[in-house]
């Protein structure tokens, strides 16, 4: 798996989400829920919106563009119109720094072929 730095820990407040800009990867949401954290991809299923210019709402997503949600921790589509789940990463913090842990493209491919 590769590690994507994402930010600091103490530099997202409670409640929030950040966008962290991945041209590798797609970029990625980072939350910040009652000092939990979670990773998903930012671009919405529905439309072409980040994500992380969005509100949250309890453990929700709101999408800026049609007001669709998600659930941030399993990624899961819970509001019309998003009907699609968004990809969601393990978070790994180490000495306050957060992490997105990311398979490599061989690694999915090899998980794929697995069934």
């Amino acid at each position: 798996m590769k590690q994507i730095f994402l930010c600091k820990a103490g530099d997202l407040p409670s409640e929030t989400v950040r966008k962290v800009e991945n041209a590798e990867y797609g970029d990625i949401a980072v939350y910040n829920l009652g000092g939990q954290f979670y990773a998903t991809a930012d671009l919405c299923t529905h439309a072409t919106a980040s994500l992380a210019a969005g509100d949250i709402e309890d453990d929700l997503i709101v999408c800026p563009v049609h007001w669709g949600t998600f659930h941030i921790p399993t990624g899961e589509a819970r509001g019309f119109p998003c009907e699609v789940g968004i990809k969601t990463y393990p978070i790994k913090e180490e000495n306050g720094d957060l992490y997105a842990l990311i398979e490599a493209p061989e690694q999915q491919a090899e998980l794929i072929a697995k069934g």
